[in-house]
């Protein structure tokens, strides 16, 4: 039987319309509402009009768990999704089907990087080029005719030759996405705006996500006057080695490259400035669609518009590149949530949250019922100005290492060699220092290692 929260809507007694926005590989210090020289108009309006969380992290610094572990709203252990070809299981409980489960049009466009036969996990819709099933996971494959058309092994280095090749060029990615901006604005043409629908009849509620591949690694950008204009503002990090403790020689750590040996300081400034170009369109792409919507008679006061991304991108900070890793550059990402008629705009919030979080707040938002099992908590409390009862805390993980952050601390537990790592952000921003070994913080190590024997890590 259904409760009156549930089932209780202002006006049309229609659940909310949801837009969910997202990059891949976008820092979460690279805006404009950040102090960034990133040109986000966009973003920066949805910022102001709604909240930034300045201390979200992603569940799993790695394209594919942190995208499953955000859907699945459950720690990448929990939902079985740890490695980067690793996928859910068909059929699993994602938000996108708990939505569609009530009567909800869940529309992907661009990006989920599902690997398994399940291509929709929930979704009743995709558009855009990415559907497809590894050919790992195809049943029955023929072993010695993969074989034969395996890659013979190379000179190319991926993270140099990335970095000496960034610049203007055609980018496979901005390929990707112009044909995901295209197919999101032709939906909404055809789901709201169609002449040949009768227009009186009642639509059912849309969970509508347009997933983008940038600014993800190639460095490279088409915009020649976008690329110039960043050219000489960028600023790239210190050539500064990182810490020992967070070096070994698994990919799943950070690959180093040191400037002016391996790769020239030219290089890197190009980096950067294909890099802001390539966020600047993303969030050009997503006022577009968002414009689309306003033209299709949408008022998107009514809407919950979210926006983040999977997990950052390094860029050289510590001389380390792309992801794997639990540096704040990395590991936090940005989210952005906007619904003026259901919180009040305009503030930053520093709580500790994480991207597992969105399942519960989406449900919570729509006044649907969050299935049990989750790791996911409403993120509405502190949405409308109350933390009083929030654990300020947030999980990260890559295969069997573990990152756990509680208010100005961050404690990381290496699974290859049980080495321990304490980052105080307070103290140290910058994350030069390890603290684990310093007798003030003994207490604190003491409770860390519990709360990850709690998590199943000890």
């Amino acid at each position: 039987m259904k409760t009156k929260k549930e089932t209780e809507f202002p006006v049309s007694g229609k659940r909310p319309n949801i837009l969910f926005l997202m990059c891949d590989q976008h820092r979460h210090d690279f805006m404009g509402c950040a102090g960034h020289v990133a040109r986000t108009p966009n973003l920066d309006r949805l910022a102001a009009e709604g909240a930034r969380f300045s201390n979200c992290y992603t569940p799993s610094p790695v394209c594919v768990p942190g995208r499953q572990a955000m859907m699945a709203g459950q720690f990448p252990r929990h939902c079985n999704c740890m490695e980067f070809h690793s996928d859910l299981e068909p059929n699993y409980m994602t938000f996108a089907r708990r939505f569609s489960q009530y009567a909800y049009s869940a529309v992907c466009c661009g990006k989920l990087h599902h690997t398994g036969t399940d291509q929709m996990q929930g979704w009743t819709s995709r558009i855009g080029e990415e559907t497809h099933v590894a050919a790992r996971c195809i049943e029955g494959r023929v072993e010695e005719e993969f074989a034969r058309y395996k890659a013979e092994p190379s000179n190319f280095t991926i993270l140099q030759d990335t970095i000496r090749r960034a610049g203007i060029g055609e980018n496979p990615i901005q390929l990707v996405d112009e044909y995901t901006a295209l197919g999101a604005m032709n939906f909404v043409k055809l789901h709201f705006a169609n002449g040949w629908k009768d227009p009186a009849k009642v639509q059912a509620p849309l969970l509508m996500k347009v997933s983008l591949l940038a600014p993800h690694d190639p460095f490279v950008t088409n915009d020649y006057d976008r690329f110039a204009y960043y050219l000489n503002r960028v600023r790239p990090f210190p050539d500064e080695a990182p810490l020992p403790e967070m070096v070994s020689g698994k990919r799943d750590w950070p690959e180093i490259v040191k400037p002016g040996h391996d790769v020239s300081y030219a290089d890197i400034v190009r980096c950067h400035a294909a890099y802001c170009a390539m966020i600047e369109r993303a969030d050009e792409i997503f006022g577009e669609v968002m414009r689309e919507l306003e033209n299709a008679g949408q008022n998107l006061d009514d809407w919950m518009i979210v926006y983040t991304s999977d997990h950052g991108e390094l860029l050289g900070e510590h001389n380390c590149w792309f992801k794997f890793k639990f540096y704040e550059g990395c590991a936090k990402v940005p989210l952005i949530i906007r619904a003026p008629k259901a919180f009040a705009g305009g503030k930053t919030i520093s709580e500790n949250v994480n991207l597992c979080d969105l399942f519960a707040t989406l449900c919570d938002f729509a006044q649907i019922p969050a299935p049990e099992g989750l790791d996911s908590r409403s993120l509405m409390p502190l949405l409308r100005g109350d933390a009083s009862a929030w654990n300020n805390e947030s999980i990260s993980q890559i295969a069997n290492h573990l990152m756990i952050k509680q208010d100005s601390l961050k404690y990381i537990k290496r699974g290859d060699n049980g080495m321990e790592i304490l980052f105080d952000l307070e103290k140290n921003p910058g994350e030069t220092a390890n603290f684990a070994g310093e007798p003030e913080y003994a207490g604190k190590i003491a409770g860390f290692r519990r709360r990850a024997k709690e998590l199943g890590y000890l």
